[in-house]
């Protein structure tokens, strides 16, 4: 069973769709009954490209001086993807991303969360343009739609009117590096970062207005001066589009010598920060599932989150949730999860145990499954 996958976001760093790619490919590789073509938005390939790390692209430099840069660059990109489809003649296309390729043959793609349509002051002009116009025409040609959550794909069925017999949930997984790790496996890249296991708090993701970072700081720095000093935050992501909004708390914030910025880190690297966490601060306001949430619950990292979208489906009875958006509110969860230590081993054991229901291998047995059927 031959299986184009669009995998060209691994050209960029790596955030929440570029290990959806990147570790459904792995998962899916393991399979004996797939074979799979990769295009990396320029070629074929069957290797799994290593993360890319954050620094100068063309494209970014094409968006600035040229109108229309976006279509102009997935124009280029259609031709050697239709030209690699004669050669190897997939017998299906997944677009795991927001707009297909155009493709003479049964396609399926993976709709991620619809912040596109809550959130469109997140995206470029040009990007967001192109989202509106293709992306429509996406779900009325596949096949099938995938979703990572229930939550997103009631919203699909709602907004854009796409049956609920066309929509397949497939839930993220977590990958190996994220699981419990004792104080001397992370002392390295503690001391690196001057910190203590479990004497720090951590945000990650990427700075943007939906991810809700300004309440985390707020609620931060309402806590006492004496905690502060003992615990750290720390901040793990790169600047998203619309992220000179938090540019006034952020300052204040680093400028008290306790909030540390850390930008894009290592998937290594990420992953003992969390295993080392106190806990996992994830105030966003809007999300498809929430992979940071379930990384941290693997790694044994108590998480407190915001009780909206597709959070509850990820995090279940073991995570910690706001229900009021209150700096004061979330000051006092944080302390309650520094100072009441069996409150804090009881989330542990209960993200522990709720992690393992989650998998990659579950989520290609999905895709693999929905592939089978889609193909006859």
């Amino acid at each position: 069973m031959r299986i184009a996958l669009n995998a060209s976001i691994l050209r960029a760093p790596r955030t929440g769709i570029g290990h959806y790619v990147a570790e459904l490919a792995t998962a899916l590789q393991a399979g004996s009954d797939i074979e799979l073509e990769l295009f990396d938005g320029w070629q074929w390939r069957r290797d799994i490209p290593a993360a890319a790390q954050p620094g100068y692209s063309r494209l970014s430099a094409l968006v600035k001086h040229l109108p229309n840069a976006y279509a102009l660059r997935r124009h280029l990109q259609q031709a050697r993807f239709k030209q690699g489809c004669r050669r190897l003649r997939p017998a299906l296309y997944h677009e795991p991303s927001l707009w297909p390729f155009e493709f003479d043959g049964p396609m399926l793609m993976t709709l991620h969360d619809l912040t596109h349509v809550h959130y469109p002051h997140t995206q470029p002009a040009d990007r967001l343009r192109e989202i509106e116009r293709q992306v429509g025409r996406g779900l009325e040609r596949a096949s099938r739609v995938l979703t990572d959550s229930q939550f997103i794909a009631d919203e699909v069925s709602l907004h854009y009117g796409v049956p609920l017999e066309r929509l397949v949930v497939a839930p993220l997984g977590h990958a190996p590096r994220f699981h419990p790790r004792s104080q001397e496996q992370i002392a390295s890249t503690l001391e690196s970062f001057g910190l203590q296991a479990r004497r720090y708090l951590i945000c990650v993701g990427t700075l943007e207005p939906r991810k809700n970072l300004q309440l985390a700081i707020e609620g931060y720095l309402a806590l006492p001066e004496g905690l502060r000093r003992c615990y750290p935050l720390l901040v793990a992501g790169m600047p998203g589009w619309g992220s000179e909004q938090l540019r006034t708390s952020l300052q204040r914030a680093l400028a008290s010598g306790q909030v540390r910025l850390l930008g894009y880190q290592p998937d290594e690297q990420l992953a003992e920060l969390l295993a080392g966490a106190r806990m996992l601060l994830f105030p966003s306001l809007y999300e498809g599932f929430g992979l940071p949430v379930l990384e941290a619950m693997a790694s044994g990292t108590p998480v407190l989150l915001g009780h909206n979208s597709a959070l509850p489906e990820v995090a279940g009875e073991a995570g910690f949730y706001l229900e009021e958006p209150d700096p004061k509110a979330y000051a006092q969860a944080i302390r309650q999860l520094i100072e009441d230590q069996p409150f804090w081993l009881g989330l542990r054991e209960a993200g522990l145990e709720r992690a393992r229901l989650f998998s990659w291998r579950r989520c290609a047995q999905i895709t693999a499954g929905v592939y089978r059927e889609v193909i006859g």
